[in-house]
Order: C-alpha cells, then structure tokens, then sequence
C-alpha cells in the first residue's frame, strides 16, 4: 500500500497540473486529505460512483503521460547518481581528514564520482 501511495504521490506532484480542475480537486482530497469517496461525493453533490470515475481518469491521465515521459524515473536515476556522487565526496573528504588518502582510495572515488557525473550527463 505505501508503494502505491508513494506512486500516486509522484504523478500528483509531476502532473498535477495536467488534470482539470475537478479532478485535481478530488484527487487531492482522496489522496492526500484522505476522504473517502463517500464524504467527497456528499460534499459536491454527486454519486460515489462518480468520484471514483473522476479520480480514475486523473491517474488514468498521469500514468498515460508517465509512461510517454518516464520523468519520474529519470528523477529517481538522476536522484540515485547525484546521491553518490555526495556519498563518494564524503568519502574522499573523510579520507583527506583522517590522512589516508591513498592512491587506489582516489582513483576508486574519482572512477566513482567520473561513472555517476557520466550517467547524469545522458540524461541531459
């Protein structure tokens, strides 16, 4: 369930404002307010039923643009490199604190940093 919660979360906040209004309106408050399609549906006046349509035809909508794009998991690989390009930094500054900084340490941080900035790179 928290994956799904998760994925719905990503769509909203990279697609959001692709869906009209009402939709963005009732996704927002089944997902993230956590109504029930119940309580929406009382409070605007409509079925259930048609709650629920609203709120498929908005992931409908952003899954369809995802699945053409793939922003999100180019977010994510971008996101995974930069993490250890910071990782292999931390390392190397460590080594550099502690005075053992060696030359097989360097040149496997530096090929690691080189590797991560490289894979950025092609998602240009």
């Amino acid at each position: 369930m928290k994956n799904q919660a998760y994925r719905m979360a990503m769509l909203f906040d990279f697609y959001g404002d692709l869906l009209t209004e009402r939709q963005r309106e009732f996704y927002d408050l089944y997902y993230n307010e956590d109504l029930s399609l119940a309580e929406i549906a009382e409070n605007y006046g409509i079925s259930r039923q048609g709650v629920r349509d609203v709120i498929v035809r908005a992931e409908a909508a952003m899954t369809e643009v995802e699945d053409k794009t793939h922003i999100i998991q180019r977010f994510h690989r971008t996101r995974s490199a930069i993490e250890a390009i910071d990782q292999a930094a931390d390392q190397l500054l460590q080594a550099v604190d502690q005075g053992v900084c060696d030359d097989s340490l360097l040149e496997r941080l530096v090929h690691s940093i080189k590797k991560n900035a490289a894979a950025l790179l092609q998602e240009q």
